[in-house]
């Protein structure tokens, strides 16, 4: 960590082991990331990471599309961390490596899968433009329904979320697998740029 002190886990207290504990032995598994900067607040940490645990493993999004807005999210933060963790789930969870490869560009994919497509877009304009236009908004309820709509939402905000720390704290990536480009026009990723 370049901007916050990383912890060891002989240095937390109590409060903060205890949701440390529950992190290690809850779905995620491992403290990294966005998470070890939060545990420094530790009542900020236990309630952003229970939405967290929501939005991966209980939204009504199937995690080949949470993943798929998890990683637009992310290039739209240009996060380097956020994109190195989650662009090998999305490949596993179903999204082929071309897409993710144009996405990891700031490029438009054209997915053969519709509602892959809406997710993208979806996820684009509001991290873009900070809003949905009408007709993305009509087609994303139209293919996913209104519950699927808000899930996919609020896993652009968390990411947004764990993207600004990322950045803020400049929390690099772990490893040279899965680099992200540096770009500074993202708009290629819009419909409108076709």
């Amino acid at each position: 960590m370049s901007r916050i002190k990383d912890w060891k886990l002989e240095d937390l207290n109590t409060e903060q082991l205890e949701i440390y504990n529950e992190i290690i032995n809850g779905p995620r598994g491992s403290v990294v990331g966005p998470i070890r900067v939060w545990l420094n607040n530790p009542k900020f940490a236990k309630n952003a990471q229970k939405v967290g645990q929501y939005i991966r493993y209980e939204s009504s999004l199937p995690s080949r599309l949470s993943e798929l807005a998890i990683i637009t999210t992310g290039r739209c933060w240009s996060s380097e961390f956020e994109w190195e963790q989650h662009a090998p789930l999305a490949e596993k969870a179903g999204i082929h490596i071309d897409y993710i490869n144009n996405i990891a560009n700031a490029k438009r994919p054209l997915f053969k899968k519709l509602d892959e497509q809406i997710v993208f877009d979806f996820a684009v304009e509001c991290n873009l433009l900070k809003n949905v236009l009408d007709q993305t908004y009509e087609e994303a309820i139209n293919i996913l329904g209104y519950n699927s709509v808000i899930d996919l939402v609020v896993t652009c905000g968390y990411y947004n979320l764990i993207s600004m720390t990322l950045n803020a704290f400049q929390i690099s990536r772990e490893g040279n697998n899965w680099v992200l480009p540096k770009i500074d026009d993202l708009n290629g990723m819009l419909k409108s740029n076709e």
